[in-house]
């Protein structure tokens, strides 16, 4: 999956609303609060799937990357003054580009609340054959099991990274807000898991204190998939402008 919009910053920290980091679904937010002259810094910088597995690491040089439990308690304490630094080139070239932006030198001096969708690709983490073993004799994966312990650990291994860096923003005592991806689920991946692998980490977030911003009501249909209004219609995963803007009205209801 390609970030399918150029990075938006906004270059004055004291007019900025709010820090933009993500993936590709990060895309039509920046573009909504562009659209509607909504100061703010970042955007996309990396795609999906790049943000599940660790991906960045913290202090100053040769950090450790702070993980925690599945209970989301206890974890590896940062280094130094708890930088991160991303794995990436890019990702890392863009996240100092929007910290300057903010005139900051670290995430801990964040002026401002940050909006994140690491994480929440949750169509790459519903991948068909991921699952294959666990289906039954009729090629379906049984309810049980996607209720279970088993299945919601293996959701929580698939995003260590991301729970790793909301980890991080928590300890850092930063606002954070993420918005559900467009409830889209591509042919490469499964219904069943997509929906439920959103659940287990929409909870996993919100017990990091993540503020959990949830369209869903207001943009799907019957069936819990969202409708082609607020669709993007030149792929199958990624939400349009007025999805966006639904977004962007929600982050102004909640005072950014």
């Amino acid at each position: 999956m390609t970030t399918p919009c150029s990075t938006t910053t906004t270059r004055t920290r004291t007019t900025a609303r709010f820090l933009l980091l993500g993936d590709s679904h990060a895309g039509c937010v920046g573009r909504a609060a562009q659209a509607a002259d909504l100061p703010f810094v970042g955007g996309p910088v990396g795609s999906g799937r790049d943000f599940l597995g660790p991906f960045f690491d913290t202090g100053g040089t040769g950090g450790t990357e702070g993980t925690r439990g599945t209970g989301g308690t206890g974890g590896t304490e940062s280094t130094g003054n708890g930088e991160i630094t991303f794995r990436s080139p890019e990702a890392q070239r863009l996240y100092r580009e929007f910290l300057d932006a903010l005139e900051v030198a670290a995430l801990a001096g964040l002026p401002v609340p940050l909006v994140c969708t690491f994480g929440l690709s949750a169509h790459t983490v519903a991948t068909r054959q991921n699952w294959d073993v666990h289906r039954d004799t009729h090629g379906t994966l049984p309810e049980e099991f996607l209720r279970s312990g088993l299945f919601a650990g293996l959701v929580r291994a698939t995003v260590r990274g991301a729970l790793a860096f909301y980890d991080h923003t928590a300890a850092l005592g930063l606002r954070v807000l993420a918005p559900l991806p467009p409830q889209r689920v591509p042919g490469m991946s499964d219904a069943q898991v997509f929906f439920a692998a959103q659940e287990v980490i929409r909870a996993e977030l919100a017990a990091r204190g993540v503020e959990i911003v949830d369209l869903r009501a207001r943009v799907t249909d019957a069936s819990g998939l969202q409708r082609p209004a607020f669709s993007q219609t030149d792929d199958t995963i990624h939400g349009n402008l007025a999805f966006g803007r639904l977004v962007v009205a929600e982050l102004l209801d909640r005072g950014l």
